[in-house]
């Protein structure tokens, strides 16, 4: 079978491997699309994984099983998440299921951009679900992003009415978008740099939006709320420049989310009293779970995410670097797919 391999930021290949040996209990799937993540294109977070088959997003069919499966058969249309838990340890009987040791030891084989994915045992039976007949597998790419938004926004725990300020509008701040709206937002309010995705929020039904090239992003929202600021701060972009700016921007009683890791070495300086103050909470959230996965999923099948409104660009597994690159220039695209025929 042929995968899409990563060696560094600027080295991806299109390369032979043989197709995984499926397990008693393991399952074996033909990736029909896999998402690429924008967590991918961060360089030092992705090429310390390096030599890696790139890819997490997948959803396919089964076309083998192993003699002791059971739940699922050849032909189902499926959804697998890269990571599931134990469901048996103290993380877990909490619900923070990111924190499970197996959680974090499990995964996929060898990845997702790969003709055949094998599913292991604990991905298979604690976070792999059949797709609904009318749910495309496109669509289905985007259930692992849309459950780390959910889990992001049960973390943060807006009200309903509550005006919410997303920080960067690539892919995830839509999905923010949607998800929020869908939740009860009452006026939501994006900012970002580049025209085209302010256009594109405008276009996905957000009351406003900020360009902070050309206004300061702390003195446009107060000129948009009246000085009132944001309920809820979603903040995207991987810098404490952004965080500390997610910071100014919240109103006393409110919450900034941080959805996305630092670089690594920075360092945030906040003033405590200035959040105590003023009752602030930091609520951070890192990737899903089960329960978020089968959320988003039902989002997707209700419509109020769909690939038809999030995907931009549709490539072949030939063209995974230029997908890859066309993400990491974060300009005028959201979402790229890779296509298998």
């Amino acid at each position: 079978m042929k995968v899409a391999r990563l060696y560094s930021f600027n080295d991806i290949r299109i390369e032979e491997a043989p197709v995984p040996e499926v397990g008693p209990r393991d399952a074996l799937m033909r990736t029909r699309a896999c998402g690429i993540c924008s967590g991918d294109v961060m360089p030092w977070y992705i090429e310390k994984k390096a030599p890696l088959v790139l890819g997490h997003e997948p959803a396919g069919e089964i076309v083998r099983v192993g003699e002791e499966v059971t739940s699922f058969r050849p032909g189902n249309r499926v959804f697998t998440h890269h990571h599931a838990p134990c469901f048996s340890c103290r993380y877990c009987a909490r619900g923070d299921y990111v924190q499970c040791r197996t959680w974090r030891e499990s995964g996929i084989i060898p990845g997702g951009i790969a003709e055949y994915i094998l599913i292991p045992s604990v991905n298979l039976e604690h976070d792999t679900f059949t797709l609904p007949e009318e749910m495309s597998y496109e669509d289905a790419t985007l259930i692992e992003p849309v459950a780390c938004v959910v889990k992001g926004l049960r973390r943060a725990r807006p009200r309903r009415g509550d005006t919410v300020l997303v920080i960067g509008l690539g892919v995830m701040g839509m999905l923010n978008i949607l998800v929020a709206r869908h939740n009860g937002a009452g006026r939501i309010i994006g900012a970002d740099r580049v025209r085209y995705r302010l256009d594109k929020a405008l276009a996905l039904g957000v009351d406003d939006v900020i360009d902070v090239s050309a206004t300061d992003l702390q003195k446009g929202l107060a000129e948009k709320t009246g000085g009132e600021m944001a309920e809820l701060v979603i903040v995207g972009p991987n810098s404490v420049s952004a965080m500390a700016e997610g910071l100014c921007c919240v109103r006393p009683g409110g919450t900034v989310l941080f959805f996305t890791p630092a670089r690594p070495g920075e360092i945030l300086t906040v003033d405590p009293n200035h959040l105590y103050f003023n009752d602030i909470s930091i609520v951070t959230s890192y990737s899903c779970g089960p329960a978020d996965t089968a959320d988003a999923g039902e989002l997707i099948q209700k419509g109020v995410v769909s690939a038809d409104r999030i995907v931009t660009h549709r490539f072949p597994l030939e063209g995974t670097a230029e997908a890859f690159r066309l993400t990491s220039r974060a300009g005028e695209s959201l979402k790229s797919l890779i296509v298998f025929g």
